[in-house]
């Protein structure tokens, strides 16, 4: 078993990760990358490899990499995207706690269709309180103090307008919760 460094990856015919990696002075060494199933990741040039001959004759295979940047804690998992530079671009980590974080940890995501029911309800209210203010009247008294006579009523002079606000481009398709 030997720790190389990344020099670049590629696809075979089958569409394996086929990994080349610096063995010191001009050799290079390739073989194909072997992954937990499930697991679709492509390392960035400089990251340390570990690379080892199988028993089958000939047969090398790159086994892993060595992550120094490691923050997720006993029993976590995180998984994370980086550029070419290996900057972190974004990331979920399933916490111990049994949260997860989606890109980050400063804002909470939400249950669409129980936001969306308590957002319709508000409207609905809203748009009621609108309607009995627009049909509401006001007496007006007569010209003369405490002259007799019937009291006038008028409608009200200015009207609400009912709620068009939607709730609808908040939703995100592609990421749901139970």
């Amino acid at each position: 078993m030997k720790l190389l460094s990344v020099t670049s990856t590629s696809f075979n015919n089958i569409k394996q990760l086929v990994v080349k990696a610096w063995n010191g002075r001009s050799n290079t060494l390739t073989a194909e990358e072997v992954s937990p199933y499930g697991v679709d990741s492509n390392p960035i040039k400089k990251t340390i490899g570990v690379y080892a001959r199988t028993e089958a004759d000939g047969d090398e295979v790159f086994l892993g990499y060595i992550n120094k940047n490691r923050l997720a804690e006993s029993g976590e998992t995180r998984f994370f995207s980086t550029d070419d530079n290996g900057t972190l671009k974004n990331y979920i980590w399933l916490k111990k706690t049994g949260n997860i974080e989606i890109g980050g940890s400063s804002d909470n995501m939400v249950r669409y269709s129980k936001l969306e029911q308590a957002f319709n309800q508000l409207k609905s209210d809203f748009n009621n309180l609108v309607i009995a203010y627009n049909t509401h009247i006001h007496p007006v008294p007569n010209a003369v103090p405490l002259a007799p006579g019937p009291v006038v009523t008028t409608p009200t002079v200015s009207s609400g307008s009912p709620s068009t606000a939607n709730i609808l481009p908040a939703k995100i398709n592609e990421i749901k919760t139970s």
